[in-house]
């Protein structure tokens, strides 16, 4: 599974506006400057972020984009989600309704499940809050 750019600056515009917020709605623009992202990019992603329900619009000269919730209550899969659709590592996985016509005796097939269910723990369970505060890979636990 390779997470593209979209998802990459998901994640990255995310942490910008959380850490820029307190002082009202963040602009694209200026989250464009810091991110070195153009802002016709980001306007694609910002969108899809704000119908997910992640982000709240404002409009005027006052606005921007602000967050709906607190960065601990956004994990990393949502996000990724919202920008990339699926997480799972196989097309067999990514849509209910696929249907493979080798799923009955796919010897790989519990091993594409067991990654993605890897993935999803791995992703769910780590916060917004949590890029911020450690600006740095995730600490795994045992």
């Amino acid at each position: 599974m390779t997470v593209s750019s979209r998802g990459r600056y998901a994640l990255r515009m995310m942490i910008d506006i959380a850490e820029h917020c307190g002082v009202g709605f963040v602009p694209i623009k200026d989250v464009s400057k810091r991110q070195a992202i153009s802002v016709k990019y980001l306007e694609q992603i910002v969108s899809q972020l704000t119908k997910a329900g992640l982000l709240r619009s404002g409009r005027g000269s006052q606005g921007g984009y602000t967050l709906v919730k607190t960065p601990k209550e956004y994990s990393v899969g949502e996000i990724l989600r919202a920008a990339e659709g699926t997480l799972a590592p196989v097309a067999c996985l990514a849509e209910p309704d696929y249907m493979c016509n080798r799923a009955d005796f796919c010897p790989t097939l519990g091993f594409w499940k067991g990654l993605h269910e890897a993935i999803d723990k791995y992703v769910d369970g780590t916060s917004l809050q949590h890029l911020i505060k450690n600006k740095g890979p995730a600490k795994r636990s045992k």
